[in-house]
């Protein structure tokens, strides 16, 4: 059993993938779109372009480096990408903010769009490094059902904290019409990340097992003179496998939810409440205390259900439940309620997507005979980072055809209409991709309990 304290530092990763990735769809579109005045159609421009380059950036990154990394020999053929890439995506974070002040997307859309795309391009190739390589990991390294549930749990809790984290940390350091403070909230994004890079260390260490076992197949593939796929070929067989389709898709739809949900909850605090921006924190406490409560309970379900698909399924029947009827809702107590209650599905969600993950990918290792698991998790990242288009396209149609007005800055001009259309994107287009998520999962996906053990023992008897 691998120690507590390893699954702990496995953990931070969670902690900083959901700490960067709730911090970016958080304030970059209304940064942008609010702060800058870049109009909402470049701003859903850009961000298309972006999740086009996730296309074609992801599933490489992930194909070549599952072949080699510096100091592999010693260190893995992961650790040494993992830690490159959280600096790297650490310090391309700041440049999305950096801006040059005299640039107002007003007068010069152009120059700042170019900009925009560049810099939110770097840093997605940053983040795929470490990040793609980090979940690959998981599935090589905790390789029981009881260690998988275990790291998974304490993984969820962790990364509970880094949702919240991402949403609570930023607001402190910016204000609403204050464009240089974004600047100073990248920065302590940069040095939260600079800081996991360090605690990630004896989570992702390879152990001499891995190394070995990585070492093993190499050679005996030198020695049956074994050409590995090509990326088309791996990649072809990747998204024609019913169950990899039925997961990956999955956390589109997921993840496009949470993303048109986390970007909205700014607009909330500034159109709707019309707060400031640390107002927002007690809509996000409401999530946190909701996931955090409900971990422990979804994770003694599991244990004795032992269907980590069925429970992926119920988490999001929960999350559409509890996200749509906030459509509804104008005041910060019903916001913080009914967050509350959507954290327990988001808890939820999280304890069974890295145990369904890692089902998948043993499945996947079992019928190719191969673990290059890299553009596995290339197309994985893809199709959640793909949400960022949703959300793009989703928040430009919403404000397009409800007058959205970035200039207003009195909450008491917020017309209506505006109101309505940020409570859509905030709740009820997010219950919509919740449930479709849910319906093409079910339909797509046979992998059954039994179909996991054997996989599992399969995999045992194969050394991989």
């Amino acid at each position: 059993m691998v120690r507590k304290s390893v699954m702990v530092s496995y953990g931070t990763g969670k902690f900083l993938a959901e700490f960067l990735t709730g911090a970016y769809g958080a304030i970059v579109y209304k940064y942008y779109e609010t702060e800058v005045g870049l109009a909402a159609g470049y701003v859903a421009i850009a961000t298309i372009i972006y999740s086009l380059w996730n296309a074609v950036n992801d599933p490489l990154i992930g194909y070549l480096t599952s072949k080699k990394a510096p100091g592999s020999a010693r260190f893995g053929r992961r650790f040494s990408w993992i830690i490159l890439g959280i600096i790297l995506a650490s310090l391309m974070f700041l440049g999305i903010f950096a801006l040059p002040r005299a640039w107002s997307g007003v007068i010069s859309p152009v120059p700042v769009f170019l900009w925009m795309v560049i810099a939110v391009c770097l840093y997605d190739a940053s983040y795929s490094l470490w990040e793609l390589n980090y979940q690959s990991v998981y599935p090589d390294k905790f390789r029981s059902m009881a260690e998988r549930t275990t790291a998974a749990s304490i993984g969820t809790i962790i990364g509970v904290f880094g949702v919240a984290a991402g949403f609570i940390v930023p607001p402190l350091f910016f204000s609403y019409g204050d464009r240089a403070s974004y600047s100073t909230s990248a920065l302590v994004i940069a040095g939260i990340g600079l800081l996991c890079a360090v605690l990630i260390i004896p989570g992702v260490r390879e152990t001499t097992t891995m190394i070995e076992r990585h070492r093993r197949k190499l050679e005996e593939e030198r020695t049956n003179r074994t050409v590995s796929p090509s990326f088309f070929k791996q990649l072809k067989t990747t998204l024609t496998d019913r169950n990899m389709l039925a997961f990956v898709l999955f956390l589109f739809f997921y993840q496009s939810g949470c993303v048109l949900m986390t970007g909205s909850v700014h607009y909330v605090g500034d159109y709707i409440l019309g707060g400031e921006s640390t107002d927002t924190t007690l809509i996000f406490a409401g999530m946190l205390v909701g996931a955090l409560i409900s971990i422990p309970i979804w994770t003694i379900v599991s244990r004795k259900l032992k269907n980590n698909q069925r429970m992926l399924c119920i988490t999001g029947v929960v999350l559409a439940a509890t996200a749509f009827p906030m459509t509804f809702t104008r005041t910060m107590g019903g916001y913080a309620l009914f967050m509350t209650l959507w954290g327990i599905g988001f808890g939820g969600f999280w304890t069974f997507m890295g145990p369904a993950m890692a089902d998948v990918v043993d499945w996947f290792v079992v019928k190719t005979g191969r673990r290059d698991d890299g553009v596995i998790m290339g197309m994985r990242a893809f199709f959640m980072r793909f949400s960022y288009a949703s959300q793009a396209i989703v928040f430009w149609l919403t404000h397009k055809l409800t007058a959205f007005d970035a200039t207003v800055t009195d909450s008491a001009l917020v017309s209506e209409s505006m109101k309505f259309g940020i409570s859509l994107h905030m709740a009820a287009v997010p219950a919509i991709f919740f449930l479709v998520g849910v319906l093409v999962f079910s339909r797509l996906n046979r992998l059954t309990p039994q179909t996991v053990e054997e996989n599992r023992l399969r995999l045992t008897q194969m050394d991989l």
